[in-house]
């Protein structure tokens, strides 16, 4: 599978306008989702395809698999210790376990009865899960929620070595289209492909509480 990238103009027309959905670049076997780091890492992770060097192993380190939302919170690169942004092929069967193992990082009440039984699946749990707005390129808020995972422990040691498919570092293109979008607007701003993407396991995306 190769990085497929595609108008703006023409995904937004296919894209849900609200709701929670999983929006991502995937095939049969991988899922990619975006990091932002500091050349230090981002670099590393490049060169060698698993994450190591500087990456710190103790700290939960967050995945996104919406490529806006990425380009929202490092500005498109632009942010301190973001400049190198990386897109990472998973293998679905784990990224699905991710979604399976989540656990809210705020208590939901529509799961977890009292704030004392959402407490301990946290401690049991090892992937932490955040819904917020999604974005416009420009940075507006949208109607529709995005995901992001935040991974730790034996987890984030299974994610960083042992099941990247692939790691690319796309900071040429980041830069390229922040370009592009500063000085014609978004109508020709290509984005890499991506469309709603749903667990395998019908249980999980009722749990996620996914819009249909």
């Amino acid at each position: 599978m190769s990085f497929i990238r595609e108008l703006h103009s023409e995904q937004v027309k296919v894209w849900p306008k609200e709701g929670r959905h999983i929006l991502a670049q995937y095939d049969d076997n991988t899922v990619i989702v975006y990091q932002a780091y500091r050349p230090s890492i981002g670099l590393y992770a490049a060169e060698h395809g698993t994450f190591g060097g500087d990456f710190s192993y103790s700290r939960m380190s967050w995945i996104k698999p919406n490529f806006l939302w990425m380009m929202y919170r490092s500005g498109w690169g632009t942010k301190e210790g973001q400049e190198v942004t990386l897109a990472l092929r998973l293998r679905r069967v784990f990224f699905d376990s991710l979604l399976a193992q989540a656990v809210p990082s705020s208590w939901d009440r529509d799961q977890f009865a009292t704030e004392e039984e959402w407490s301990r699946a946290v401690g049991r749990s090892s992937v932490r899960l955040q819904w917020d707005p999604d974005h416009h390129p420009s940075g507006a808020k949208l109607e529709r929620r995005a995901i992001q995972l935040g991974l730790r422990g034996e987890v984030l040691e299974a994610f960083g070595r042992r099941e990247l498919a692939e790691v690319l570092d796309v900071s040429e293109f980041v830069a390229e289209q922040r370009a592009r979008q500063s000085s014609s607007g978004v109508s020709g701003l290509v984005t890499p492909s991506e469309r709603v993407y749903r667990p395998a396991d019908p249980a999980v995306a009722a749990r996620l509480r996914l819009a249909e």
